[in-house]
Protein backbone atom coordinates (compact mmCIF):
# COMPACT_ATOMS: atom_id res chain seq x y z
CA UNK A 1 0.00 0.00 0.00
CA UNK A 2 3.03 2.35 0.89
CA UNK A 3 3.63 3.33 -3.09
CA UNK A 4 -0.11 3.90 -3.45
CA UNK A 5 -0.40 5.72 -0.64
CA UNK A 6 2.78 8.26 -1.75
CA UNK A 7 1.74 8.33 -5.03
CA UNK A 8 -1.96 9.34 -4.12
CA UNK A 9 0.15 12.53 -1.79
CA UNK A 10 2.05 13.86 -4.20
CA UNK A 11 0.21 14.06 -7.61
CA UNK A 12 -3.90 13.74 -6.29
CA UNK A 13 -4.87 17.55 -4.96
CA UNK A 14 -6.88 16.67 -2.15
CA UNK A 15 -9.91 18.02 -3.77
CA UNK A 16 -9.47 15.29 -6.30
CA UNK A 17 -12.73 12.79 -6.16
CA UNK A 18 -9.89 9.93 -6.16
CA UNK A 19 -7.95 11.28 -3.28
CA UNK A 20 -10.88 11.56 -1.35
CA UNK A 21 -12.05 7.98 -1.95
CA UNK A 22 -8.95 6.54 -1.44
CA UNK A 23 -7.29 8.47 1.64
CA UNK A 24 -9.02 7.18 4.38
CA UNK A 25 -7.58 3.26 3.31
CA UNK A 26 -4.13 4.74 3.45
CA UNK A 27 -4.57 5.95 7.46
CA UNK A 28 -1.50 5.30 9.50
CA UNK A 29 0.26 2.81 6.76
CA UNK A 30 3.63 4.63 6.26
CA UNK A 31 3.92 4.57 9.99
CA UNK A 32 3.15 1.03 10.37
CA UNK A 33 5.62 0.01 7.52
CA UNK A 34 8.15 2.30 9.24
CA UNK A 35 8.11 0.40 12.43
CA UNK A 36 7.93 -3.06 10.28
CA UNK A 37 10.88 -2.11 8.94
CA UNK A 38 12.91 -1.60 12.62
CA UNK A 39 11.93 -5.07 13.88
CA UNK A 40 9.79 -7.15 12.27
CA UNK A 41 10.83 -7.43 9.01
CA UNK A 42 14.73 -6.47 8.64
CA UNK A 43 17.99 -8.73 9.53
CA UNK A 44 17.85 -10.36 12.43
CA UNK A 45 14.16 -9.45 13.33
CA UNK A 46 11.28 -10.74 14.73
CA UNK A 47 10.40 -12.77 12.41
CA UNK A 48 13.72 -14.06 11.79
CA UNK A 49 13.94 -14.58 15.31
CA UNK A 50 10.73 -16.83 15.61
CA UNK A 51 10.25 -18.19 12.41
CA UNK A 52 11.12 -21.66 10.65
CA UNK A 53 13.01 -20.10 7.47
CA UNK A 54 14.89 -17.94 10.02
CA UNK A 55 17.36 -15.37 7.95
CA UNK A 56 16.04 -16.70 5.04
CA UNK A 57 12.26 -16.38 5.88
CA UNK A 58 12.22 -12.30 4.18
CA UNK A 59 14.19 -13.53 1.34
CA UNK A 60 11.77 -16.38 0.30
CA UNK A 61 9.26 -13.46 0.48
CA UNK A 62 11.22 -11.31 -1.91
CA UNK A 63 11.27 -14.53 -4.21
CA UNK A 64 7.69 -14.69 -4.16
CA UNK A 65 7.31 -11.14 -4.77
CA UNK A 66 9.16 -11.19 -8.23
CA UNK A 67 5.57 -13.03 -9.35
CA UNK A 68 3.72 -10.12 -7.47
CA UNK A 69 0.72 -8.72 -9.80
CA UNK A 70 -1.33 -6.30 -8.98
CA UNK A 71 -4.61 -7.51 -10.84
CA UNK A 72 -4.33 -11.10 -8.77
CA UNK A 73 -5.15 -9.24 -5.93
CA UNK A 74 -8.71 -8.90 -6.63
CA UNK A 75 -10.65 -11.69 -4.89
CA UNK A 76 -12.01 -13.52 -7.75
CA UNK A 77 -8.95 -13.48 -9.80
CA UNK A 78 -7.09 -14.54 -6.37
CA UNK A 79 -9.54 -17.49 -6.10
CA UNK A 80 -9.38 -18.67 -9.25
CA UNK A 81 -5.46 -18.49 -9.77
CA UNK A 82 -5.63 -20.68 -6.50
CA UNK A 83 -7.94 -23.58 -8.25
CA UNK A 84 -10.74 -22.67 -6.05
CA UNK A 85 -13.16 -21.14 -8.50
CA UNK A 86 -13.76 -20.95 -12.05
CA UNK A 87 -15.78 -18.58 -14.47
CA UNK A 88 -19.63 -18.89 -14.38
CA UNK A 89 -21.54 -16.02 -15.98
CA UNK A 90 -24.74 -17.54 -14.42
CA UNK A 91 -23.53 -17.62 -10.96
CA UNK A 92 -23.32 -14.69 -8.71
CA UNK A 93 -20.18 -13.06 -8.52
CA UNK A 94 -19.22 -14.18 -12.00
CA UNK A 95 -17.72 -17.32 -10.98
CA UNK A 96 -18.52 -20.69 -9.62
CA UNK A 97 -16.57 -22.05 -5.72
CA UNK A 98 -14.99 -25.41 -6.45
CA UNK A 99 -15.81 -25.18 -2.43
CA UNK A 100 -19.31 -23.85 -1.39
CA UNK A 101 -18.33 -23.62 2.22
CA UNK A 102 -15.67 -21.84 2.29
CA UNK A 103 -15.85 -18.85 4.58
CA UNK A 104 -13.46 -16.93 3.61
CA UNK A 105 -14.48 -16.60 -0.46
CA UNK A 106 -18.18 -16.64 0.16
CA UNK A 107 -18.09 -13.63 2.91
CA UNK A 108 -15.19 -12.15 0.85
CA UNK A 109 -17.15 -12.06 -2.57
CA UNK A 110 -20.22 -10.40 -0.78
CA UNK A 111 -17.34 -7.50 0.87
CA UNK A 112 -15.87 -7.29 -2.55
CA UNK A 113 -19.06 -6.66 -4.37
CA UNK A 114 -19.91 -4.29 -1.76
CA UNK A 115 -16.67 -2.65 -2.32
CA UNK A 116 -16.78 -2.24 -5.70
CA UNK A 117 -20.40 -0.92 -6.35
CA UNK A 118 -19.30 1.83 -4.04
CA UNK A 119 -16.49 2.89 -5.77
CA UNK A 120 -18.16 2.57 -9.39
CA UNK A 121 -21.58 4.64 -8.46
CA UNK A 122 -18.87 7.30 -6.96
CA UNK A 123 -16.80 7.01 -10.08
CA UNK A 124 -19.71 7.50 -11.86
CA UNK A 125 -20.71 10.87 -10.57
CA UNK A 126 -17.23 12.33 -11.71
CA UNK A 127 -16.17 10.53 -15.07
CA UNK A 128 -18.83 10.27 -17.42
CA UNK A 129 -16.73 8.61 -20.14
CA UNK A 130 -13.57 6.84 -20.56
CA UNK A 131 -12.09 10.24 -22.27
CA UNK A 132 -12.60 11.65 -18.67
CA UNK A 133 -10.03 9.50 -17.18
CA UNK A 134 -7.80 9.49 -20.31
CA UNK A 135 -8.05 13.35 -19.66
CA UNK A 136 -7.76 13.53 -15.79
CA UNK A 137 -3.47 14.96 -16.13
CA UNK A 138 -3.54 14.42 -12.19
CA UNK A 139 -5.00 10.75 -12.64
CA UNK A 140 -2.85 9.79 -15.00
CA UNK A 141 0.75 10.97 -13.54
CA UNK A 142 -0.53 9.37 -10.40
CA UNK A 143 -1.22 6.14 -12.46
CA UNK A 144 2.39 6.44 -13.66
CA UNK A 145 4.24 7.24 -10.59
CA UNK A 146 2.77 4.36 -9.01
CA UNK A 147 3.94 2.01 -11.33
CA UNK A 148 7.10 3.35 -12.67
CA UNK A 149 8.47 4.76 -9.62
CA UNK A 150 6.26 2.64 -7.05
CA UNK A 151 7.65 -1.01 -8.59
CA UNK A 152 9.79 -0.14 -10.90
CA UNK A 153 11.16 -4.04 -10.38
CA UNK A 154 7.81 -4.68 -11.57
CA UNK A 155 7.15 -1.97 -14.32
CA UNK A 156 6.45 -4.30 -17.21
CA UNK A 157 4.04 -6.60 -15.46
CA UNK A 158 0.26 -6.77 -16.43
CA UNK A 159 -0.81 -3.53 -14.46
CA UNK A 160 -4.41 -2.03 -15.84
CA UNK A 161 -4.01 0.90 -18.02
CA UNK A 162 -6.04 3.85 -16.43
CA UNK A 163 -7.67 4.22 -20.17
CA UNK A 164 -11.24 3.48 -19.09
CA UNK A 165 -13.64 3.87 -16.14
CA UNK A 166 -13.41 -0.01 -15.99
CA UNK A 167 -9.79 0.76 -15.55
CA UNK A 168 -10.02 3.43 -12.81
CA UNK A 169 -13.14 1.47 -10.62
CA UNK A 170 -10.77 -2.07 -10.94
CA UNK A 171 -7.88 -0.23 -9.63
CA UNK A 172 -9.63 1.60 -6.86
CA UNK A 173 -12.14 -1.86 -5.78
CA UNK A 174 -8.22 -3.85 -5.36
CA UNK A 175 -6.80 -0.75 -3.46
CA UNK A 176 -9.44 -0.59 -0.87
CA UNK A 177 -10.07 -4.41 -0.98
CA UNK A 178 -6.12 -4.63 -0.05
CA UNK A 179 -5.83 -2.23 2.43
CA UNK A 180 -9.04 -3.35 4.36
CA UNK A 181 -10.83 -6.40 4.35
CA UNK A 182 -8.34 -8.86 2.76
CA UNK A 183 -5.54 -7.33 5.17
CA UNK A 184 -8.49 -8.21 7.92
CA UNK A 185 -8.63 -11.57 7.20
CA UNK A 186 -5.28 -12.47 7.13
CA UNK A 187 -4.47 -10.39 10.41
CA UNK A 188 -6.78 -10.07 13.36
CA UNK A 189 -7.08 -13.75 13.51
CA UNK A 190 -3.33 -14.41 14.46
CA UNK A 191 -3.65 -14.11 18.38
CA UNK A 192 -7.04 -16.26 18.18
CA UNK A 193 -6.12 -18.75 16.03
CA UNK A 194 -2.18 -18.98 17.30
CA UNK A 195 -2.44 -17.77 20.74
CA UNK A 196 -2.07 -21.07 21.81
CA UNK A 197 1.26 -22.03 20.66
CA UNK A 198 0.22 -25.46 20.25
CA UNK A 199 -2.10 -24.52 17.64
CA UNK A 200 0.18 -23.22 15.37
CA UNK A 201 3.85 -23.49 16.35
CA UNK A 202 6.32 -21.47 14.05
CA UNK A 203 9.22 -23.52 14.20
CA UNK A 204 10.14 -27.06 14.05
CA UNK A 205 13.67 -27.48 16.39
CA UNK A 206 13.96 -31.50 14.98
CA UNK A 207 12.74 -33.22 12.01
CA UNK A 208 9.92 -35.71 11.47
CA UNK A 209 11.41 -38.77 13.28
CA UNK A 210 11.78 -41.76 10.86
CA UNK A 211 10.54 -45.13 12.06
CA UNK A 212 13.56 -47.82 13.40
CA UNK A 213 15.18 -44.31 15.16
CA UNK A 214 15.10 -43.79 18.44
CA UNK A 215 13.15 -40.53 17.76
CA UNK A 216 10.29 -42.14 16.62
CA UNK A 217 10.29 -44.91 19.39
CA UNK A 218 10.13 -41.49 22.07
CA UNK A 219 7.27 -39.84 20.27
CA UNK A 220 5.18 -43.22 19.61
CA UNK A 221 5.87 -43.74 23.70
CA UNK A 222 5.08 -40.32 24.37
CA UNK A 223 3.70 -38.20 21.86
CA UNK A 224 2.74 -34.96 23.67
CA UNK A 225 6.13 -34.75 25.27
CA UNK A 226 8.03 -35.57 21.81
CA UNK A 227 5.28 -32.56 20.25
CA UNK A 228 6.89 -30.79 23.22
CA UNK A 229 10.46 -30.92 22.18
CA UNK A 230 9.87 -30.50 18.54
CA UNK A 231 7.70 -26.95 18.63
CA UNK A 232 8.71 -23.25 19.11
CA UNK A 233 10.95 -22.75 22.33
CA UNK A 234 9.88 -20.93 24.98
CA UNK A 235 11.97 -17.46 24.64
CA UNK A 236 10.35 -17.48 21.04
CA UNK A 237 7.38 -18.22 21.86
CA UNK A 238 6.91 -15.65 24.11
CA UNK A 239 8.11 -13.11 21.30
CA UNK A 240 5.23 -14.38 19.61
CA UNK A 241 2.41 -14.28 21.37
CA UNK A 242 3.30 -10.66 22.37
CA UNK A 243 3.66 -9.54 18.67
CA UNK A 244 0.38 -11.85 17.86
CA UNK A 245 -1.37 -10.17 20.75
CA UNK A 246 -0.72 -6.52 19.88
CA UNK A 247 -1.23 -7.19 15.74
CA UNK A 248 -4.43 -8.76 16.17
CA UNK A 249 -6.15 -5.94 18.36
CA UNK A 250 -8.17 -3.04 17.61
CA UNK A 251 -7.15 0.51 18.36
CA UNK A 252 -10.12 2.70 20.53
CA UNK A 253 -10.06 5.09 17.81
CA UNK A 254 -10.05 2.46 14.25
CA UNK A 255 -12.19 3.64 11.74
CA UNK A 256 -14.00 0.22 10.24
CA UNK A 257 -15.05 -0.06 5.90
CA UNK A 258 -18.29 1.74 5.44
CA UNK A 259 -17.00 4.58 8.03
CA UNK A 260 -15.64 7.85 8.10
CA UNK A 261 -13.85 10.42 10.63
CA UNK A 262 -16.06 13.00 9.57
CA UNK A 263 -19.38 13.59 8.07
CA UNK A 264 -17.72 16.55 6.18
CA UNK A 265 -15.56 14.60 4.00
CA UNK A 266 -16.95 15.14 0.81
CA UNK A 267 -19.56 18.09 0.04
CA UNK A 268 -20.62 16.14 -2.76
CA UNK A 269 -24.79 14.83 -1.68
CA UNK A 270 -24.99 12.87 -4.52
CA UNK A 271 -21.31 11.02 -3.28
CA UNK A 272 -22.69 10.88 0.21
CA UNK A 273 -26.01 9.35 -0.66
CA UNK A 274 -23.92 6.33 -2.60
CA UNK A 275 -21.65 6.41 0.47
CA UNK A 276 -24.52 5.56 2.91
CA UNK A 277 -25.56 2.86 0.27
CA UNK A 278 -22.59 1.24 0.76
CA UNK A 279 -22.78 1.53 4.68
CA UNK A 280 -26.13 0.28 4.67
CA UNK A 281 -24.93 -2.67 2.15
CA UNK A 282 -22.34 -3.57 5.19
CA UNK A 283 -24.83 -3.82 7.71
CA UNK A 284 -26.79 -6.40 5.58
CA UNK A 285 -23.53 -8.38 4.91
CA UNK A 286 -22.99 -8.62 8.85
CA UNK A 287 -26.56 -10.24 9.09
CA UNK A 288 -26.08 -12.53 6.86
CA UNK A 289 -22.47 -13.98 7.77
CA UNK A 290 -23.68 -14.37 11.67
CA UNK A 291 -27.00 -15.89 10.11
CA UNK A 292 -24.42 -18.70 7.96
CA UNK A 293 -22.70 -19.19 11.13
CA UNK A 294 -25.33 -21.03 12.85
CA UNK A 295 -25.98 -22.82 10.29
CA UNK A 296 -25.12 -26.32 11.55
CA UNK A 297 -25.06 -27.65 7.70
CA UNK A 298 -22.42 -24.94 7.14
CA UNK A 299 -18.89 -27.43 8.94
CA UNK A 300 -16.69 -24.83 7.43
CA UNK A 301 -17.96 -22.31 9.31
CA UNK A 302 -16.91 -23.41 12.95
CA UNK A 303 -14.34 -26.64 12.27
CA UNK A 304 -14.42 -29.29 14.69
CA UNK A 305 -13.61 -26.77 17.71
CA UNK A 306 -17.14 -24.78 17.14
CA UNK A 307 -15.12 -21.09 16.69
CA UNK A 308 -16.83 -19.39 14.34
CA UNK A 309 -15.23 -17.56 10.82
CA UNK A 310 -15.98 -14.04 12.34
CA UNK A 311 -12.99 -12.25 10.27
CA UNK A 312 -15.43 -10.67 7.59
CA UNK A 313 -17.79 -9.02 9.65
CA UNK A 314 -16.98 -5.32 9.29
CA UNK A 315 -17.72 -3.59 12.53
CA UNK A 316 -15.70 -4.41 16.00
CA UNK A 317 -15.12 -3.01 19.62
CA UNK A 318 -11.70 -2.57 20.69
CA UNK A 319 -9.70 -5.18 21.38
CA UNK A 320 -8.54 -8.44 20.28
CA UNK A 321 -12.57 -9.85 18.68
CA UNK A 322 -11.40 -11.86 15.82
CA UNK A 323 -13.37 -9.51 13.65
CA UNK A 324 -13.39 -6.20 12.59
CA UNK A 325 -12.66 -4.53 9.22
CA UNK A 326 -10.72 -1.26 9.40
CA UNK A 327 -10.56 1.06 6.26
CA UNK A 328 -6.38 0.74 6.69
CA UNK A 329 -3.48 -1.16 7.43
CA UNK A 330 -3.04 0.78 10.75
CA UNK A 331 -2.29 -1.54 13.39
Amino acid sequence: MEPFAIATHRNLSVLHPIYKLLHPHYHDTININSLARKSLINAGSIIEQTFLPGRYSMEISSAAYKKWLFTDQALPNDLIKRGLAVKDDGSPHGLRLLIKDYPYAVDGLEIWDAIKTWVQNYIFLYYSTDVAVKQDFELQEWWKEVVEKGHPDLRDAKWPKMQTREDLIDTCTIIIWIASALHAAVNFGQYPYGGYILNRPTQSRRWIPEPGTEEYDEMAKNPQEAFLRTITPKYQTTIDLTVMEVLSSHSSDEVYLGQRDSLDWISDEKAKVEFNKFTKSLAKIEEDILDRNIKEELKNRTGPVKLPYTLLLPTSKPGITFRGIPNSISI
